[in-house]
């Protein structure tokens, strides 16, 4: 039974994807719950797996297409055993095989047909019609598939092996002139498109700058005393949590906390309207391969220490195996960026629209710091808070940021709520 390879439905916020891999070829045989195809979004890479036992029949949207929501990206089969594409393909084919070819190739190709029954029962379609597409024999191909079968990467190795021994044969008439080694010091370049994803950061980050009003505002914090109770708690915390202790989720209270006495900093401006929220839904930047991404926790004023490391650590996960929803990211009423995990002493992170303000991490470093008229070497680490100025004034933010500097350097005020 024939059905359609459709596209996700896609969320409001999200106009169209572009087919970025395609993981199954025309003719190629697949399981149910198999993954059939990539779609990627401004926000999340969507996949596309198969209904059921049977075949791709036909791929109508190549990699690269840019498609809607629900789509048709091909034809499925559904049940079918994946044989080689029908005889009309084979007939448009034939032709291209008689135009002038060397004697060893068409002795191949006489090869492969006469063997066609016997690579029947060896090759799967995929690998069947590749050996056709090549003029390959089933004698050829070392099968390593189950019981020898011969699987497509059995034939791409065989017709790999005969294009380098051709390519290592010299060619006929070269003058020796030409054989000559690429010029040492040449500078090569590389262009490749942006991925969708890395060109919606961009406009982002630009509309950040151009629509907003921004400033940043910095403190250091003394990470003595949360390093200490690390240090102190951390085996009995793992073995009732079965998590690590980390410092995102003491600055994702400490910030909760702020937010709590400073409003403003948890709005955000729609319009000429200011929206104040009264929840606390706190997004973490996560780096990945295809550019950076802010999961959202939610909640997050109703979650203790261990919930938010946990969520943490499963967001980053996702996020390295593109596994994030659209609904993982969505919303956010504060940011938090650590760039000190990369090594960043310091830095001005940008806002995150619709959003007014974002609390930037940084790399901690051992400092002399003077205490009680004493100098002491302390870890110490600067923390930044980019705000819109159109909403939140300076000695707003200010005292935000002292807010938060205070719960780090005093923990137990974020037990006493002091």
């Amino acid at each position: 039974m024939a059905t359609d390879i459709k596209a996700p439905q896609f969320p409001e916020s999200v106009a169209d994807g572009t087919v970025a891999t395609w993981h199954k070829q025309e003719g190629e045989a697949v399981k149910r719950d198999e993954l059939l195809v990539d779609i990627e979004t401004d926000k999340v890479v969507l996949e596309v797996v198969a209904p059921a036992d049977g075949v791709v029949s036909k791929i109508l949207a190549a990699e690269g297409d840019t498609v809607e929501s629900q789509q048709v990206l091909g034809h499925f089969e559904e049940g079918a055993s994946g044989s080689a594409p029908s005889g009309g393909d084979k007939a448009e084919a034939a032709p291209e095989q008689k135009k002038e070819e060397p004697a060893e190739e068409k002795a191949q190709a006489s090869d492969a047909a006469s063997d066609d029954d016997s690579a029947s029962d060896q090759a799967g379609p995929a690998a069947r019609k590749l050996m056709t597409e090549h003029g390959v024999a089933a004698s050829q191909v070392t099968g390593t598939g189950k019981g020898g079968r011969i699987t497509k990467a059995d034939v791409e190795k065989t017709i790999n092996t005969k294009e380098e021994k051709r390519a290592s044969q010299p060619a006929p008439q070269q003058p020796a002139t030409l054989d000559v080694p690429a010029t040492p010091g040449e500078r090569e370049e590389r262009r490749v498109p942006m991925t969708r994803l890395r060109k919606r950061i961009a406009e982002r980050l630009v509309s950040a700058q151009q629509n907003s009003a921004m400033l940043t505002t910095f403190n250091e914090v003394n990470m003595k005393p949360i390093m200490d109770m690390r240090k102190h708690y951390q085996p009995e915390f793992e073995k009732a949590h079965n998590v690590r202790l980390g410092f995102m989720g003491f600055f994702t209270r400490a910030c909760v906390e702020a937010l709590k006495r400073y409003p403003a900093v948890n709005a955000s401006i729609d319009g000429d309207d200011v929206v104040y929220h009264g929840y606390y839904d706190v997004g973490v930047a996560v780096s990945t391969e295809r550019g950076l991404v802010v999961p959202v926790i939610r909640d997050a004023d109703q979650r203790g220490l261990a919930e938010v490391e946990s969520q943490i650590i499963e967001y980053g996960q996702k996020a390295q195996k593109g596994k994030l929803s659209i609904e993982e990211m969505t919303g956010g009423t504060f940011t938090i960026s650590n760039g000190g995990v990369f090594g960043s002493l310091i830095s001005t992170p940008i806002l995150n629209p619709p959003q007014t303000a974002i609390l930037g991490m940084h790399k901690i470093q051992e400092r002399p710091m003077a205490v009680d008229g004493k100098v002491e070497i302390l870890p110490m680490m600067y923390l930044a808070l980019s705000y819109d100025h159109r909403l939140i004034d300076g000695k707003e933010a200010v005292q935000f940021l002292v807010a938060v500097k205070n719960f780090i350097e005093d923990p137990a005020r974020l037990l006493l709520d002091i």
